[in-house]
């Protein structure tokens, strides 16, 4: 069984310190790791310029050499060439993991560089990379299946999904995906984070009440789980604290 925090590496912004915000992102993450099982960084969530994951990947390998890391690679802004220096340092680093995905829309006015996810991770895996690290594809948390013939032939190691509402996205994923690994994402049900949920189209009061018992059935489903909590870490921390013992 394997529990995953999801990660998001600070943003850059002209009045605070970056390197400051980074000291303290690892802080957390050393404060965590001791109540999950593997981390996943972020890159550019939303299209705002943040941290490299691949940077702050680096510092918490140091620290804490044990924890797996896997890490998204955002497409979307990238060239082939782009791709693949980003892919290599992943690897000589000892990441466990790579979600390629498009990424939102840069908030910088970066154009698009016409990259898809699934058409990267073919390439990639035709030129061997998945011998040395597992590659992802994101997935919705209710697909059309007759419609990701793209996703399925690019053959990834497995999917990350979208955030996970009930057990019955979990179940159908897991039944039409034999084969692949299967990451759902669980939103943390926190008030602070309220807005993620709204975003989602997520009732938080019930998927409040379900959440403990959504996140078991999850993992006994799936073996692995990914767990989000944006605007709320100490919250996540305490309830992990207490789930995990």
């Amino acid at each position: 069984m394997t529990i995953r925090y999801e990660a998001n590496p600070p943003k850059i912004l002209p009045d605070v310190n970056t390197n400051e915000s980074i000291q303290k992102f690892v802080e957390k993450i050393k404060i965590i790791s001791k109540k999950c099982d593997a981390i996943h960084l972020t890159e550019n969530v939303l299209g705002f310029q943040r941290v490299s994951p691949i940077k702050v990947g680096k510092i918490i390998r140091e620290k804490i050499p044990d924890l797996p890391i896997t890490i998204s690679l955002r497409v979307r802004d990238k060239s082939e060439s782009e791709i693949l220096r980003f892919v290599n340092k992943c690897i000589s680093m000892g990441f466990s993991g790579i979600l390629i995905l498009m990424g939102d829309p840069s908030q910088t006015g970066k154009k698009d560089s016409g990259q898809i996810p699934s058409l990267t991770v073919k390439r990639l895996r035709e030129q061997g990379v998945d011998s040395k690290i597992d590659l992802y594809l994101s997935i919705s948390n209710k697909p059309d299946f007759s419609k990701i013939g793209k996703k399925l032939e690019a053959k990834p190691k497995g999917f990350m999904t979208q955030v996970i509402q009930n057990i019955d996205q979990v179940e159908e994923l897991y039944e039409n995906l034999k084969g692949f690994s299967i990451i759902p994402i669980l939103l943390y049900p926190s008030p602070k984070n309220e807005k993620s949920a709204e975003f989602l189209n997520l009732d938080l009061a019930s998927y409040s009440k379900e959440f403990e018992g959504l996140l078991e059935k999850t993992q006994n489903i799936t073996g692995d789980v990914l767990l989000t909590s944006p605007s709320d870490f100490n919250g996540l921390d305490k309830f992990l604290e207490k789930y995990t013992n």
